[in-house]
């Protein structure tokens, strides 16, 4: 057994691109609050500012210098445990309480949180199939799209759309677990991400807003 000394929890919670990625969480658990009482645009932006936060936590720490690996190593586990939260458990979430948690919907729930947990375990094992090519779809994609379609809410009855909102996130669970590649988006797409977060927030704000 190694008699190195081990730093504290508290000391990794300090470090600057685990501080973004537990503001991810906090936008995950906000999101999750709003999807169990029902406000759905609520809900989105908390998820879609997960997802930014998602991103820029790998942005910062690859500009951070003298940053050790053992730092980089508990960042990376941390970042994949709030994943789970972010784009399976949210998500699941939203499901269940669009269904008015009907039995029915338990299912796919589940599916939504095991894929989250399998493509994850098997991302934090095999990694990417090269520098910028995902194995299926990345998790993060779901929630973007699910954004987008929930700006389209308004034009169906409430039991149309829960039928069309399961569809949507069983057809991108399968595609999270396909052998088919896709891009690791990066680079510039980050501006490109923090437009459509701008953008979509502002979206469902303003429906949000006529809704009061």
């Amino acid at each position: 057994m190694s008699n190195k000394p081990q730093a504290s929890m508290l000391t990794y919670a300090k470090d600057l691109p685990n501080i973004c990625s537990l503001l991810g969480l906090l936008s995950a658990l906000l999101g999750i609050y709003f999807a169990i009482q029902g406000n759905f645009p609520a809900a989105i932006i908390g998820v879609l500012w997960a997802v930014l936060f998602d991103w820029y936590d790998g942005i910062i720490a690859r500009k951070m210098k003298n940053r050790t690996e053992v730092q980089g190593v508990f960042g990376g586990q941390l970042d994949s445990m709030i994943d789970i939260v972010s784009f399976g458990v949210l998500p699941a979430i939203i499901l269940l309480s669009y269904g008015n948690y009907n039995v029915w919907f338990i299912p796919g729930a589940f599916v939504v949180v095991a894929t989250s947990a399998i493509r994850l375990s098997y991302f934090n094992v095999y990694g990417l199939i090269d520098s910028k090519t995902y194995k299926g779809l990345a998790l993060d994609n779901n929630v973007l799209i699910l954004a987008f379609v929930f700006l389209f809410e308004s034009f169906f009855m409430h039991s149309t759309f829960s039928i069309v909102l399961y569809v949507i996130l069983m057809t991108l669970s399968a595609f999270n677990l396909s052998s088919l590649p896709t891009p690791k988006f990066g680079g510039k797409w980050v501006y490109v991400l923090v437009a459509y977060v701008l953008l979509m927030t502002t979206a469902l704000g303003f429906i949000l807003y006529n809704r009061v």
